[in-house]
């Protein structure tokens, strides 16, 4: 692994992102350069993250994001001319992780990855009584997976990946009411598919 690829990935402090040199292309100009760099100082852990939820390693998760983010510099003057730059480019990040897989012929990591424990810690803190009879946390990995993909989103974006809930809407072009919609009813799914009372 080359460490142009290894710079995508979080430096040690959690404010600070170290990005790999994606060149824009040099007619687009210095300002369209520099909010592209902005643009990916801003998702660049995240969106590692994410594609590491999916693919279940550090290597591909490097791999499909950077792929995402070259797709994205080559349409970065289009993708400003969206109605939303972030639910454009999640697409295009979505697509990525999607081909991945595909090319790979890999199922979803997301039951598999460490980093997948955290929802069950947050889930666990949000509804301690009731989620604390769960005799395994496979069970709501695999539960999480099975949601719908929007409900599935919020719910690794918020719990796992960390975005709050105006980024999430933002990433899938909604609005932050229907953010909190899909959350909840994800999370009713999740209950009902452990044989949790809500009541």
């Amino acid at each position: 692994m080359s460490t142009h690829r290894d710079r995508l990935l979080p430096a040690s402090g959690p404010d600070r992102v170290a990005l790999a040199e994606i060149a824009v292309p040099q007619e687009s100009g210095e300002q369209l350069a520099l909010t592209f760099q902005a643009f990916l100082a801003t998702h660049a852990r995240k969106w590692v993250a994410y594609a590491y939820l999916h693919t279940g390693s550090e290597g591909a998760a490097r791999d499909v994001t950077l792929a995402a983010y070259e797709r994205l510099g080559q349409v970065w003057p289009h993708a400003l001319r969206q109605a939303s730059v972030d639910a454009y480019a999640w697409s295009l990040l979505k697509e990525q992780v999607m081909e991945w897989l595909y090319d790979r012929r890999q199922p979803f990591a997301l039951t598999g990855t460490a980093a997948f424990a955290v929802v069950t810690h947050a889930l666990l803190r949000e509804c301690q009584q009731q989620f604390a009879m769960l005799e395994s946390q496979l069970g709501l990995y695999a539960a999480i997976s099975r949601l719908p993909e929007r409900q599935c989103d919020v719910i690794v974006l918020r719990h796992v990946v960390g975005y709050r809930d105006g980024e999430i809407a933002a990433l899938l072009g909604v609005d932050e009411v229907t953010v909190r919609s899909y959350a909840s009813r994800g999370k009713r799914k999740l209950a009902a598919a452990l044989g949790i009372d809500q009541g």
